[in-house]
């Protein structure tokens, strides 16, 4: 009897230091997340930033793209006019509009702003946010890609580029 009591003793005893061990194993792991978490959330608030300053940028491409669009189309326009008979002038303005509309990459610079403010909401709300970043990667991604898709000019091309570098270490 005396046997089984000091084990019951040890275990008792053993169970304890343990668990004292436990909490203490626990509580260190949470705050090591919770730092690497706000870690995380100022590199990737100064990466929105850097993605602001980018699409700032833009402004002065943006006006200067659909300037030299308006002129070069334009130009075609006469010179599909003068050659094709045929051809319905108002027809013709309809689909050039539709073109300069498929090239018009405004909405996606808008669409990229936009983000970069969901983003800071997300990362202000707290809590676990890993879906719904991983969800705005993907938004912010699809934005670039369209961007360097529609871009047909070097300054946008390397603007997206630029944009998706940022973008895939904001993934990662």
């Amino acid at each position: 009897n005396e046997e089984k009591s000091s084990n019951a003793t040890i275990t008792a005893a053993l169970k304890s230091a343990l668990m004292a061990d436990f909490t203490v194993v626990v509580d260190t792991l949470i705050e090591a997340r919770r730092d690497e978490g706000n870690a995380l959330k100022e590199v990737l608030l100064d990466q929105a930033a850097q993605i602001n300053t980018i699409l700032k940028h833009t402004g002065v491409d943006l006006q200067t793209r659909q300037v030299n669009l308006k002129k070069n189309l334009q130009t075609q326009l006469k010179i599909l006019i003068g050659s094709a008979a045929n051809v319905d002038p108002q027809r013709l303005a309809q689909e050039l509009a539709t073109i300069m509309t498929k090239l018009d990459v405004t909405e996606e610079v808008d669409r990229l702003q936009v983000h970069v403010k969901s983003l800071h909401d997300v990362l202000s709300e707290g809590g676990v946010v890993g879906r719904k970043l991983e969800f705005l990667m993907q938004e912010f991604n699809r934005e670039a890609n369209t961007l360097c898709s529609k871009s047909q000019n070097n300054d946008l091309t390397t603007i997206g580029l630029e944009l998706k570098v940022i973008i895939d270490q904001m993934r990662e």
